[in-house]
């Protein structure tokens, strides 16, 4: 017997003439494995949701504001889509394990954002560098560990992914969700990253300068009006 989703068995089923049109007082119900998968798909969605708050929280720490950890977030947009695209090339279901692995990859997929982006901050605070050349001397020096790093998690993911080892109708829809975010992460971070980050600068100059303008600097001598006349001092 030719096995099938879950999913896809529900939908051909819901798709009946005797289901899509129920008589009057009838109503329809999920049970059994059915119901189970819907639970399961909602426990998960709140351990993401919570998952995404917990790194929030953690790049406040880190960063020292709540603006600029937002750029990092981006990353795990772009991780998504590579997962699914990976599940939909080799016709796997998402599943619990596919949902596992996409857990994991929020956290490894922030980790190419953070070291670009601690990097240019690093470099414009400590070394004097512009905004610019911060971005491009991160992007130069931080592409190597970068790549290298998805190489060598995607080298250690690919055996389960091929299904070798034990049990690897568990593990392999986790190790294919993981190789396809990480491919997509990696190479759009270099170039979607740097570009968030700077648009995240300018809005954060946006928001600072009124108070910047406003507020006089701690031991600076404040300058006459120039419609005010001087007054000599006796």
């Amino acid at each position: 017997m030719n096995q099938q989703p879950l999913g896809e068995v529900q939908k051909q089923a819901l798709a009946l003439p005797s289901l899509r049109k129920l008589p009057p007082g009838i109503t329809q119900s999920t049970v059994g494995d059915a119901e189970a998968m819907a639970e399961l798909f909602e426990s998960f969605g709140l351990a993401m949701l919570t998952g995404v708050l917990c790194i929030y929280i953690v790049l406040v720490l880190l960063f020292k504001g709540f603006v600029q950890p937002m750029t990092i977030l981006v990353a795990l947009v772009l991780s998504i889509p590579g997962a699914f695209v990976a599940l939909y090339v080799t016709q796997t279901a998402l599943s619990m394990p596919s949902m596992i692995g996409l857990i994991m990859l929020m956290g490894i997929a922030t980790k190419n954002s953070i070291l670009l982006v601690d990097y240019v901050i690093l470099a414009r605070h400590e070394h004097g560098l512009s905004r610019w050349e911060a971005v491009i001397d991160a992007c130069r020096k931080r592409a190597r560990p970068i790549v290298m790093t998805t190489i060598a998690m995607g080298a250690g993911m690919m055996p389960i992914a091929l299904g070798i080892g034990v049990d690897p109708s568990f593990r392999a829809p986790m190790a294919i969700v993981v190789i396809g975010g990480l491919i997509t992460s990696t190479f759009l971070s270099l170039l979607v990253i740097p570009v968030v980050f700077t648009f995240v600068d300018d809005l954060i100059e946006l928001s600072g300068r009124p108070f910047r303008r406003f507020r006089p600097h701690h031991g600076a001598a404040v300058l006459p009006d120039e419609d005010e006349p001087v007054r000599p001092v006796v």
